[in-house]
């Protein structure tokens, strides 16, 4: 159903779009972002006044400057704006995506706009289904996934990762979307929710389903990156994947007690084996399976106080409440509080 063409019922939007070291795509990304914005506006399916809100998270290239520059001339690399469509929130330091991301939407919920999606800057998820996005909001979803209708662009490798860290968090009773990241919409209702959560470990994948809002989901084909290198390689992937499980289950903390049992289980079996061994006179032969069992329990411990220690390292982070950014710099829309045409 194709949204109907009312300015008074249309939904001031905020696009939301995190930043590190984005300097090579932004040109191309804010190009096409303020044309989409143009065209969703002169058909009434967002309101004037809507946005685009860069968050720079603390980049070591040109990133902030560009985005000043679009905030000053929207036209600067080519787009046919015909509203300053542009603003931008910069780190004082890297903060991570997820950090930049809330505070994107952190920043919207503040400045009253009805509605915020996010997208990275890579220009791989396609702008185009924002279209379906604010037509399923309009019919009463508060939460409107983009999902992944192929991973082509991805190699095999990353293919078989992620499908086996989604199938894991489904095992550890963690609700996440499949093929979901964080190309998203989200209506302010559950914005006001999101902001009640407090913890310094963010995993919006996780976060977001568990509000429990009306949710719909829009089927999208992912493209290449435009330009610029992926900001996500194997180290951090791995990183994101234990922050999402220690974020959201304690099981890997019951599988350490149910492997210390299962221990102590061979550690009896290996009792009776040498002192069996002992009386019949074979001590030599119950050499291999003591070096065995030494092998065993000392990296069965090592792995067991690695798991607990990744959660005491999340407590002692939580606990020391420090905040999860600090803004150094902001476009002057923001920092005036009003980014214009009637936003509260």
């Amino acid at each position: 159903m194709p949204i109907a063409n009312d300015r008074a019922t249309a939904p001031r939007l905020c696009i939301v779009v995190p930043c590190y070291n984005e300097e090579e795509v932004l040109p191309e990304t804010s190009r096409r972002l303020s044309d989409k914005l143009d065209e969703l506006t002169a058909r009434g399916a967002v309101a004037p006044g809507s946005r685009v809100l860069f968050v720079d998270d603390g980049s070591r290239d040109r990133t902030w400057e560009t985005v000043l520059r679009l905030h000053d001339d929207p036209r600067a690399f080519g787009s046919r704006a015909t509203a300053p469509w542009f603003e931008g929130v910069s780190f004082a330091h890297n903060e991570g995506h997820q950090n930049a991301l809330y505070a994107g939407l952190m920043r919207a919920l503040e400045l009253g706009f009805d509605c915020a999606i996010s997208l990275d800057a890579d220009l791989q998820d396609d702008i185009d289904a924002m279209d379906e996005m604010l037509e399923r909001h309009a019919e009463g979803a508060e939460v409107v996934y983009g999902v992944r209708s192929n991973r082509d662009t991805d190699t095999a490798f990353k293919r078989r990762t992620a499908h086996m860290f989604y199938d894991l968090m489904a095992w550890l009773g963690v609700e996440m979307v499949s093929d979901s990241a964080d190309y998203r919409l989200m209506g302010k209702r559950s914005l006001r929710a999101l902001s009640q959560y407090r913890e310094v470990n963010l995993f919006l994948r996780g976060i977001v389903p568990s509000l429990g809002f009306k949710t719909a989901e829009v089927r999208y084909a992912r493209g290449k990156r435009f330009a610029g290198e992926s900001k996500y390689p194997l180290g951090k992937m791995v990183s994101f994947a234990l922050e999402g499980i220690t974020s959201f289950s304690v099981k890997p903390i019951r599988w350490v007690t149910c492997l210390g049992v299962l221990t102590l289980v061979v550690s009896l079996v290996m009792v009776v084996y040498t002192l069996a061994s002992a009386i019949s006179g074979h001590v030599v032969a119950g050499w291999s399976s003591l070096m065995i069992s030494i092998w065993f329990v000392g990296g069965l411990t090592v792995t067991s106080l690695g798991i607990v220690g990744e959660y005491i390292g999340r407590i002692y982070l939580e606990s020391k409440g420090r905040p999860r950014y600090i803004i150094a710099e902001e476009t002057d829309g923001l920092s005036q509080g009003d980014p214009g045409d009637g936003l509260a």
